[in-house]
């Protein structure tokens, strides 16, 4: 979001070695190599694949795989004042737009935006999803839950920045559950006039951070506190298990908010568990003018998706398999045009033919409310 980060826990089965110690699939696990020298503890390797697996239930495990598919991606179009936009994919490569290009999910409440939505399937397979509120909300995301992807409950406020005085906005919030704490972790980027004394390198002197709390059911929330501080301004953070690599089990993916001197690029940290710390910054990989990160698992790597919001916009994608080099996915990217900032869920083959079934009502039209 210019001012959501995939990325999600999204996992598929992959045929890989892994450390039980023979080559037969294992169902949810990321890629997982090892060595006699090199195990990933076991701590690490049972979160991240928790993780991975709690966003497909147990009866997708005999269809899915990572070459199959099948993705949901949540985003806007526009500056959201018309809802969440559907697209789908078998592959994470090509791209069409659910309900007949309209909005899936529209807005309930006046003057509401939805704008970066995330969305994440639970431990009891409820859906949940985020998305920000407002440009200036001192305190408050968006939420819904749902069991379908399509019927969702009336949109409520969630008062996640609310112990902090002075906070100008809560954007992109991005939410993954913690098997190991029964709880949800939520971060979002905020600014806080005067909170970091002479960063004034974002847009309109704005010192953006990435803030965190963490919820066991969406009605109480552990106080705000920073989870992602590089020195300079920083928004549209989201995070991915990588537990095939022992020494960074966790990548954080966010955006260099920096305008003097200009950056606006994308950049990866690691970390040795869900909540950080957060080190090893890398070089930008992503051009100029970019936000808003989708992460995507994919065989033999990971595509960074991204929101291109300067003239021409355009949703662009990198892949690579080490973290360290980024080149242009192949095969080439079919992905609708329009669509801005948001997030991928793995679904199963079940969920993705009703999705791609769903009609706008008659009477609908792009912007108007069911």
């Amino acid at each position: 979001m210019t001012h959501k980060p995939y990325q999600d826990f999204t996992g598929k089965l992959f045929k890989m070695k892994t450390l039980l110690g023979n080559s037969k699939a294992k169902p949810y696990g990321m890629k997982i190599l090892c060595s006699s020298r090199r195990r990933v503890p076991s701590h690490i390797l049972a979160l991240g694949l928790t993780l991975i697996a709690l966003v497909l239930p147990a009866s997708a495990a005999p269809a899915q795989s990572a070459k199959s598919g099948p993705w949901l991606f949540a985003g806007f179009q526009g500056n959201s004042e018309d809802g969440v936009y559907y697209a789908l994919s078998q592959d994470g490569y090509h791209w069409t737009l659910a309900n007949g290009g309209q909005p899936v999910v529209l807005q309930t409440e006046t003057g509401e935006l939805m704008r970066d939505p995330f969305v994440q399937r639970g431990p009891d397979n409820t859906f949940r999803m985020v998305w920000t509120w407002a440009w200036r909300s001192s305190s408050v995301i968006g939420y819904a839950a749902s069991n379908d992807l399509v019927h969702w409950t009336p949109h409520t406020q969630l008062p996640v920045m609310a112990p902090e005085l002075g906070a100008l906005n809560v954007w992109a919030p991005a939410l993954y559950y913690n098997p190991a704490k029964h709880n949800w972790l939520i971060f979002w980027s905020s600014t806080i006039p005067g909170r970091f004394p002479g960063d004034d390198t974002g847009d309109g002197n704005l010192n953006h951070r990435i803030w965190s709390t963490t919820t066991p059911d969406f009605h109480t929330f552990t106080p705000a506190t920073v989870f992602f501080d590089p020195g300079y301004s920083v928004i549209d953070a989201t995070l991915i298990p990588t537990p095939q690599d022992p020494a960074a089990p966790f990548r954080l993916v966010f955006k260099d908010e920096r305008k003097t001197p200009l950056q606006k690029h994308l950049l990866t940290a690691s970390g040795p568990t869900l909540e950080g710390p957060w080190t090893n910054l890398s070089e930008p990989f992503s051009e100029t003018w970019s936000e808003g990160a989708a992460i995507l698992p994919v065989p033999k790597g990971y595509l960074a998706y991204y929101d291109h919001y300067r003239d021409p916009q355009h949703y662009g994608a990198l892949f690579t398999s080490d973290w360290t080099h980024w080149t242009p996915p192949i095969p080439a990217l079919s992905f609708p045009s329009g669509m801005r900032h948001g997030s991928f869920l793995a679904i199963t083959q079940g969920e993705y033919k009703r999705l791609a079934k769903l009609k706008p009502a008659p009477a609908t039209l792009k912007g108007a409310r069911q």
